[in-house]
This record gives structure tokens, C-alpha cells and sequence, in this order.
């Protein structure tokens, strides 16, 4: 039994930025593994995720890089096209291909402490998968997916009909301020927190990019500052990076504070180049001082 299972799609990805263009693999799946690739052995780890036949050479790469990767077929590999401007808090995406979802045959076998999902679109995680994985451990689950379709190549925002059914079956779950107004009416970071909580969920973390995050775990609130990178280069991933940063450290026993801190240093280290997390554990107990 591993201490955390990812499950989810690795991406091909196309990144644009103002000062350049890099197309590379991604998604919640591969900012998730690498970087908790690079962190101590302390904390064991399983990839579980599902690809189209011009992916397995990116799988292949993972378990050369020391990564244990259990990947399913798909028809096709989903394709972003995520475009930033000026302010790396904003992006457009275009999806140009879309991959198959994940089935109850698929995650069957699986055994961890806790399960972290990364839904990309609607339809990646079905609710009678999340409830069969529930039934074995911790579910930890970044919401985006859920928010989200695709309509003529252009993500828009969608109706999340199965959100009450979805959270009743969440340990924990991480969502930013944009996620934040969808899934709520309340505006509020704190009621919404609060009312998140309400379904069951026994830690919630929210994500404001620059403006830092907040974590409520058992009725008590955490302010964890953001810590500012010596170079903003790329802020692909940062959300799945935060979520490994924080699932490494909560699974070690440290406090939620603790964890977020950890999280949110992982993330500006990560911020500084193009692809995921690449330092190291002093690069990131460095900048928590």
C-alpha cells in the first residue's frame, strides 16, 4: 500500500507566454509526480494515470526518472493549449484533443492511504469512481475538472450537477479564487470555506496565487503567505505542485500550517522555470526561513 496514489491524466501541453512558447507534457499527473519525485523517500508514491499511444514514450521517461506509474489505455491523450499574459493568475485554454475517463475497473486494485485526483474535464472521474475509492482510504480531490467542458475547442465554465453527491465523498479538497465563485454563491473566502466544510470535508484549502492561501481543517483557519520568486517563468502546475507540497507533508504528520507553508515555498520554486518542481528540500525550507 502506498502512502499517496495520483490519479490522473497526463497531458500534452502547449504553453504559451509572452516571452515564449514551449510545448511540453502536463496535467495534474505529471507536475503531481515529479515533483514529489523530488523530494525525500519518505512519503511513498504511485502514479496511476491513462494515455493514447503517443504518450508512452512521457510514461516511459517517468519511470526512468524513478517514478512508479501504473497507466491504463486511452483513444486519445488530452491536449491543452494554455496561453498566459502579463499576469501569470490568468489564462485562457483551448482543448484540442480529450482523453477517456477513468473506470471502476481501473482503480479496483488500487490500495493507499490517501487517493490525491486531478479531473481535467468533466467526465474524468465518474461520482461511482470516487465513491469506490472512498470506500478505501482518504480522497483528495482539485476540483477544476469538475468546473469545466469543452465546447468547440474553448474550455467554459459548466454546471457541476454532481457537486453535493462529489464532496460528501472528499477528504480534502483544493480549489483557487476562480474555482472559489463557481462552486459557491458566497463570495466570502472564509463562508466559503466554511460552507465546503459543511459537505463532510475535513480540510479545505484555497488558492490566491500571489495573494497567498488559506486552509480550514477542524473549524480552524490558516493564512499561508505567498513568498515571491526571484523569476516568474511559468505558473503551469503550481496547483498541482501546492497539492503535493501539502499531501507529502500531511501524510508525515505535519499540521495543516506547516504543510501549507511547505506547499506554498514548493510552488515558488517551482514558478521559477518552465516545467515542474525541480529543486530540492533545502531549496525549500530556504525560503521558509
Amino acid at each position: 500500500m502506498k502512502d499517496i496514489c495520483c490519479i490522473g491524466h497526463i497531458t500534452h501541453d502547449r504553453i504559451i507566454t509572452p516571452r515564449r512558447t514551449v510545448d511540453m507534457a502536463g496535467g495534474t499527473a505529471f507536475y503531481f509526480a515529479y515533483g514529489i519525485n523530488r523530494l525525500p523517500k519518505t512519503v511513498s508514491f504511485e502514479l496511476v494515470t491513462k494515455v493514447g499511444d503517443d504518450a508512452l514514450g512521457e510514461v516511459g521517461k517517468m519511470r526512468k526518472a524513478g517514478i512508479e506509474v501504473v497507466a491504463s489505455h486511452s483513444r486519445k491523450t488530452v491536449c491543452f493549449e494554455n496561453k498566459y499574459g502579463e499576469n501569470a493568475n490568468h489564462r485562457t485554454q483551448r482543448v484540442l484533443a480529450e482523453a477517456d475517463g477513468f473506470t471502476l475497473e481501473e482503480v479496483r486494485p488500487l490500495e493507499a492511504r490517501v487517493f490525491h485526483l486531478g479531473p481535467l474535464l468533466k467526465g474524468d472521474f465518474p461520482t461511482e469512481v470516487v465513491r469506490t475509492l472512498k470506500a478505501k482510504a482518504l480522497v483528495s480531490i482539485d476540483i477544476q475538472g469538475y468546473l469545466r467542458e469543452v465546447r468547440e475547442k474553448k474550455v467554459v465554465a459548466a454546471e457541476w450537477k454532481e457537486k453535493e453527491a462529489v464532496l460528501r465523498l472528499t477528504d480534502i479538497v483544493k480549489l483557487n479564487q476562480y474555482e472559489m465563485a463557481t462552486v459557491s454563491l458566497l463570495t466570502d473566502p472564509r463562508s466559503v470555506a466554511r460552507e465546503l466544510a459543511g459537505y463532510g470535508i475535513r480540510e479545505v484549502l484555497l488558492t490566491f496565487g500571489s495573494e497567498g492561501s488559506l486552509i480550514l481543517k477542524d473549524g480552524v483557519f490558516h493564512e499561508i503567505p505567498a513568498y515571491a520568486p526571484r523569476a516568474l517563468i511559468d505558473a503551469t502546475g503550481c496547483g498541482d505542485t501546492y497539492a503535493c507540497g501539502y499531501l507529502y507533508c500531511r501524510m508525515q504528520g505535519m499540521t495543516p500550517l506547516e504543510a501549507g507553508k511547505f506547499a506554498a515555498a514548493m510552488c515558488t520554486r517551482k514558478l521559477e522555470h518552465s516545467g515542474p518542481f525541480a529543486g530540492t528540500l533545502s531549496d525549500i525550507h530556504d525560503i521558509i526561513g
